[in-house]
């Protein structure tokens, strides 16, 4: 198969085709905000989201670029020591600053030993243009992925979740983004409250019709500390099960066009943190079973794909 012992187009099989070998994702902070917490459009950030600012495996916040780099890297090498680098700016809204700031992190992140490129995640409503002409300069020099959350296309789950804009704002950041050539990988949540399977599906659905590059997939899981944690608390709302979660997502996967790369499949919050579903820990259990529906239907990305997306 193209895609080597997998059914999908995975992000570490590109990334040993683009550099020749295993290339890992260091998590950083760099000390953004939000503008759904500084009170621009909120105070309290998504319903979803942790103090951390979904950065909770990031480096330790408050200290330099290079440190972080230096501690999050030499705890990557106990388990993996070759590689090279992608320097990820992961916790808040990591264009939601002047641009002189982004330049600073980001030029310091590139120069640290083994770094071959940088992923920023952010949301679309945070691109105005000297942010965008920077990310076209760094997507000219150096291997740069953008990564916009989008979660769901429905209004009524982006308002439930006080996400603080909607479909056509994140239409606009991609369009934006993919004008100056920039790479754009998009985050969707599996199993928000309220969604049924044509809903999920109807996501899926748009989103492969965008001129996308990457998707990341991850379940709705409830961490301590949020605004989901005391909406679950008061009173429970069903989550997916696992066999539910893997079923969807290789439907998801089937209609997905094949050169669309799948950077994650599923998501984990830190086990202390971690309220619910528990079976989310176990990561590889997830995965495998996800190799194992698309082994059992005889199927992979893109099977079902419709392939009438404009050119990426």
């Amino acid at each position: 198969m193209r895609w080597g012992e997998k059914r999908y187009n995975n992000f570490n099989g590109h990334l040993r085709q683009v550099f020749g070998e295993k290339v890992f994702k260091v998590p950083l902070d760099a000390g953004f905000t939000c503008p759904n917490r500084d009170g621009t459009l909120g105070s309290g950030g998504c319903v979803y989201c942790s103090a951390r600012g979904s950065g909770d495996f990031a480096g330790e916040q408050g200290k330099s670029i290079s440190v972080q780099f230096a501690q999050v890297k030499e705890q990557m090498r106990k388990k993996w020591p070759r590689g090279k680098y992608l320097a990820y700016f992961q916790a808040y809204t990591n264009t939601y600053a002047p641009v002189g700031y982004l330049r600073k992190v980001f030029e310091e992140a590139l120069t640290q030993d083994g770094v071959v490129g940088l992923s920023v995640a952010t949301r679309p409503d945070c691109l105005p243009d000297d942010v965008l002409d920077y990310l076209q300069e760094l997507q000219e020099r150096t291997y740069l992925w953008v990564e916009l959350g989008l979660q769901t296309i429905h209004k009524r789950s982006l308002e439930w979740m006080r996400r603080g804009h909607d479909y056509s704002a994140f239409l606009e950041g991609l369009a934006k983004l993919r004008e100056r050539g920039v790479r754009v990988c998009a985050h969707l949540i599996l199993g928000l409250p309220g969604e049924s399977r044509r809903d999920i599906m109807a996501t899926a659905e748009a989103v492969a019709q965008l001129p996308l590059q990457g998707i990341k997939l991850h379940l709705l899981h409830v961490l301590k500390g949020t605004t989901l944690a005391r909406l679950y608390e008061r009173e429970p709302f069903p989550l997916l099960t696992k066999e539910e979660y893997v079923t969807y997502v290789a439907d998801i996967l089937e209609i997905l066009p094949p050169e669309m790369i799948i950077q994650r499949l599923t998501g984990d919050g830190p086990p202390d943190d971690l309220i619910a579903p528990l079976w989310s820990l176990r990561k590889w259990e997830i995965l495998n079973g996800i190799d194992k529906e698309l082994t059992m239907r005889g199927s992979w990305q893109g099977k079902r794909a419709v392939l009438t997306r404009p050119a990426t």
